[in-house]
């Protein structure tokens, strides 16, 4: 009996141990982004992977091509891959250059999500696990119903970052929501502020019965607030945007921006970790994309955000 009982202990013993060797800790994932280091929107996600990074214990390497080049960004994915983590994420900012280092990074084994720019079909066809986004047509369709009940019948979408599908998705949903044609209704605005402003004021001038404007973030929603306030518009046109900052929130209390939609970027650097460092110890992981917005932010509900914006708003 006792040679059964000491057998029976260490076989108990040597099971905790096989399961102990599952939940491995430091492990190394790479956040790779198609943002230049000037886009100051995704400090909230770089927060994030901190956050995720102390909680779970493990590295989290942000990388980024300095100058937004997509080309960059494709090299930077190939050199993650070579470093063999146990994950990427990345967003999809252009799938035709990103296709074969994504899909590369998948044949060689390692768990990949992808997040932000991007779609969940998209995401399926390169292979990766699931998507963190917000589905940037509907979100455009949806603000531009927002829109079409405050009697925006044209509009101008300043597109700062026209290369970018996404972006064309948002405005083109905001289009379809109002029943008109996008056409010369958006417009590629660049990111130097002073041009950004230039274009917007040219484009009003040009369109005089524009009664309602989109931009796509701060880098074009703070120069067109500059623009309102010079040619004396501010207040009176209907005004909606993606995301948010400073100047954005500052917009809203002063009822010049009627709302921000939010795609809680927070999610998509905080979520992909957790998941990703759950599924290298356990083998579990959600069989579904995930949707991280959009929401609205108003007048109603500003103070509450501002107060977290840049951090995990």
């Amino acid at each position: 009996m006792r040679k059964l009982l000491l057998a029976l202990g260490l076989a108990v013993a040597t099971a905790a141990g096989a399961a102990g060797t599952a939940q491995a800790e430091g492990e190394r994932f790479v956040f790779v982004s198609h943002a230049p280091d000037s886009d100051s929107w995704w400090n909230t996600i770089k927060n994030a992977l901190n956050v995720a990074a102390e909680q779970m214990d493990v590295t989290v390497e942000y990388r980024n091509p300095p100058t937004g080049d997509i080309a960059d960004m494709a090299r930077i994915i190939e050199q993650a891959a070579a470093s063999n983590p146990n994950g990427i994420v990345t967003s999809i900012a252009d799938i035709n250059a990103l296709e074969g280092p994504i899909s590369d990074a998948v044949a060689k084994g390692i768990p990949v999500i992808t997040v932000n720019s991007g779609t969940v079909e998209q995401s399926k066809q390169l292979g990766a696990m699931l998507h963190i986004g917000q589905p940037e047509y509907d979100a455009g369709k949806g603000a531009g119903e927002r829109a079409k009940e405050a009697g925006v019948t044209k509009f101008v979408c300043v597109n700062h970052y026209i290369t970018n599908p996404a972006s064309v998705e948002r405005c083109q949903g905001f289009a379809d929501a109002l029943g008109v044609e996008l056409g010369n209704q958006m417009i590629d605005s660049g990111i130097d502020p002073a041009e950004v402003k230039n274009k917007v004021l040219a484009h009003l001038r040009a369109n005089a019965d524009t009664n309602g404007i989109l931009t796509l973030g701060p880098n074009s929603a703070e120069p067109t607030l500059a623009a309102l306030q010079e040619n004396g518009m501010a207040g009176e046109v209907f005004f909606a945007t993606f995301d948010l900052s400073q100047g954005i929130s500052e917009g809203i209390k002063a009822d010049v921006i009627d709302f921000a939609i939010d795609q809680q970027p927070y999610l998509q650097g905080y979520l992909p970790i957790v998941l990703l460092t759950n599924y290298a110890r356990y083998g579990v992981i959600p069989p579904n994309s995930i949707n991280s917005g959009p929401g609205y932010i108003t007048k109603d509900n500003i103070e509450q955000v501002e107060a977290l914006a840049g951090e995990y708003r």
